[in-house]
């Protein structure tokens, strides 16, 4: 039994739709209406034997411009915009008319969807007619009317020889300036070092040992001191200077000259002999003897003490060995000069047991040198004479030959 099929209604020159609108005959169908039977998609009626007419095409597509260098392409990114700012949901412009191909375009077929090779980049340039848009270039920096790579490897090869070898050269002095020694900090401190050795004819007496000496907390407990210069021992060598021992322990640095000065203080109760020993030695010699005394603590024995100046008709005339409650001695490095003080009663009293200056200042030390002062009597003379010719120094070393 065949399948019920509903019945067709005969062809007319009009019909009636399913909203019972009449279609006038050879209408063409609107977008989206299935073609009735016997008619084309064209719209048109054919007649047997006639080949119906080829289908209608959409027109093609824009390919989508290239994504741009550095960010992944996005599909829809470069698609126009609609009203509700969707990308992708307004119509399609209508497809750019054909350019006219350039007379001097390589003649390569473009596959499809690709772009036409005559408009590229990479075609030939031509102002006739071309419509491909014409883009400059700066030109290139330049040196001297060069281009640059060519001042580059030039000039710019020759700079760097130069500063390597320039480089090359002052490693080296520094080098050798390291390796000997001699560098221009040290030509300064070997200048000064043997400046301050020539001060001792070429200062006046009265620079290196001031007529008065102020002692501002020099003495016990931070008090004030001042002192008073009684005499000036006439220049002379170190035979008679210091205790045997510690003239022997003097002798690698030799004896140039020897200044010496004794003073008193305010009530001319105390007198304190004070001495500047110039030496022969160089800054090594002076180190070395330095660290000697500070490792063996040279400074501190009592069979090394230097000797007062006694000199006569002052305070001073009865300041004998006997007399020497305390002292200190200071070894200098920046200068050929050994610095020291020695201090005793001015009644001439005797002492049993000196004691370095250092021990006589520290606190709570119950020894008669100690509750005298006269540990600060001797260390603070010393300080202020050996400031005073450290600046003198420093003076005459920065003065213009």
């Amino acid at each position: 039994m065949a399948p019920w099929r509903p019945t067709v209604p005969a062809e007319s020159g009009s019909e009636t739709t399913t909203r019972l609108r009449k279609v006038p005959p050879n209408t063409p169908p609107r977008p989206g209406d299935q073609p009735r039977t016997g008619e084309t998609a064209a719209g048109r009626q054919t007649h047997p034997g006639e080949a119906p007419p080829a289908p209608r095409r959409r027109p093609r597509m824009p390919d989508l411009p290239p994504a741009p260098a550095g960010r992944p392409y996005l599909p829809g990114a470069d698609l126009p915009q609609a009203s509700n700012g969707r990308p992708g949901t307004a119509e399609m412009p209508p497809a750019p008319a054909e350019r006219p191909r350039p007379a001097n375009a390589p003649s390569v077929p473009a596959g499809p969807g690709m772009p036409d090779p005559a408009f590229s980049w990479a075609a030939p340039y031509s102002d006739a007619g071309s419509g491909r848009p014409v883009v400059s270039l700066a030109q290139p920096d330049v040196y001297g009317g060069e281009p640059w790579h060519r001042s580059f490897s030039g000039r710019a090869v020759l700079a760097a020889a130069c500063a390597v070898l320039g480089l090359g050269l002052i490693g080296g002095a520094l080098a050798g300036s390291w390796l000997t020694g001699d560098g221009s900090g040290d030509t300064g401190a070997r200048t000064a070092f043997t400046t301050a050795g020539t001060l001792w004819h070429s200062i006046p007496v009265d620079q290196l040992f001031p007529p008065t000496v102020e002692g501002a907390g020099a003495g016990p407990g931070g008090a004030d001191r001042e002192w008073t210069r009684i005499a000036v021992a006439p220049d002379t060598g170190c035979v008679d200077a210091f205790d045997p021992l510690l003239r022997k322990a003097l002798a690698p640095v030799g004896c140039q000259r020897l200044l010496r000065a004794t003073y008193t203080d305010e009530t001319q109760s105390y007198v304190t002999t004070v001495g500047l020993l110039f030496t022969k030695a160089d800054v090594t010699a002076m180190r070395a003897l330095r660290a000697r005394f500070n490792n063996e603590n040279l400074d501190r024995r009592t069979d090394l003490m230097p000797r007062p100046y006694a000199a006569r008709n002052t305070v001073a005339a009865d300041f004998t060995d006997a007399q020497r409650a305390s002292w200190t001695i200071s070894v200098l490095t920046d200068a050929p000069v050994v610095a020291y003080a020695v201090s005793g009663w001015a009644d001439g009293r005797k002492v049993d047991t000196p004691e370095p200056a250092e021990k006589a200042m520290a606190s709570g030390a119950t020894t008669a040198p100690a509750q005298a002062g006269l540990g600060h009597e001797a260390k603070g003379l010393a300080d202020r004479v050996e400031r005073a010719f450290r600046k003198t120094a420093t003076s005459a070393a920065e003065k213009p030959s």
